[in-house]
């Protein structure tokens, strides 16, 4: 039976780089995210003609752990099973910490954090019973570090490393692995935008910006993409992955390595 796979905050970016590598290596796919409801459409049908395989969609709000539970539910209904987990779906905000406004704080960590926890709890069971499963936590570099400003997405990527070792351990010998990727900075139409933004600010160049961008954190000047990310996820779902599991997988370029 074809496998599938939930892939949350999967609409643009990160989420629909690995949910498109996962539809090529034959997974039935539950997208899931904000946007608009043509162009999720669009890329529902698309993923689905293009690789042979079922898609749904999930308009689910990972602040709302019943959305969350209907979404896993939805997608045993949809497609039989559900094999595969990557817990996507984050925000930022930015701010000093005396400043951090508590309503941010927490819409951070309930959608950084706990969506990934409910998530979790709902489909662990289906994984548990099938004997087979795969948790892709979409972690950060900040799960390891830390940087000024973003008290709220530290503490909650460090989290999700916790998070996904204890999943690890408790389900070791049930045929599931539990997994953190932890990116550095990926290019994505969002970054992009930044990048353009502050390229018209200090009246430089976008490759200009891109260096100094990546130079501030990363040994490497260059970009980890969607795509990346997204074959990297094939791979923890392969057989040569079974017995990688409660570990963080760093993909930026030398960040943590300083």
């Amino acid at each position: 039976m074809t496998k599938s796979a939930i892939v949350t905050g999967s609409t643009s970016g990160i989420g629909l780089g690995i949910a498109t590598a996962l539809a090529a290596a034959g997974y039935n796919i539950m997208l899931n995210g904000f946007g608009d409801a043509a162009e999720i459409e669009k890329v529902k049908t698309g993923l689905a003609q293009k690789h042979g395989v079922k898609t749904a969609y999930s308009s689910a709000d990972m602040s709302k752990p019943s959305d969350i539970q209907k979404m896993v539910a939805d997608t045993v209904e949809a497609f039989g099973s559900v094999d595969v987990l990557v817990n996507n779906a984050g925000i930022q905000y930015t701010a000093l910490t005396a400043d951090f406004p508590d309503e941010k704080w927490d819409a951070i960590i309930a959608i950084n954090l706990s969506a990934a926890f409910h998530a979790s709890k709902a489909a662990l069971p289906h994984m548990k019973q099938q004997k087979w499963g795969r948790i892709i936590n979409i972690a950060s570099a900040h799960g390891l570090v830390g940087s000024p400003q973003k008290v709220a997405y530290v503490a909650a990527k460090h989290g999700i490393v916790g998070m996904t070792k204890v999943v690890a351990l408790e389900y070791a010998n049930d045929g599931i692995t539990c997994n953190a990727i932890c990116p550095g900075w990926v290019l994505t139409p969002l970054v992009q935008k930044q990048i353009e933004d502050r390229a018209q600010k200090n009246g430089t160049s976008v490759e200009t910006e891109k260096d100094a961008m990546l130079g501030e954190k990363q040994a490497m000047h260059k970009f980890t993409t969607p795509e990346h990310l997204g074959g990297l996820a094939v791979y923890l779902c392969s057989d040569n992955a079974e017995t990688t599991t409660g570990t963080t997988l760093s993909v930026d370029g030398g960040w943590v390595a300083e």
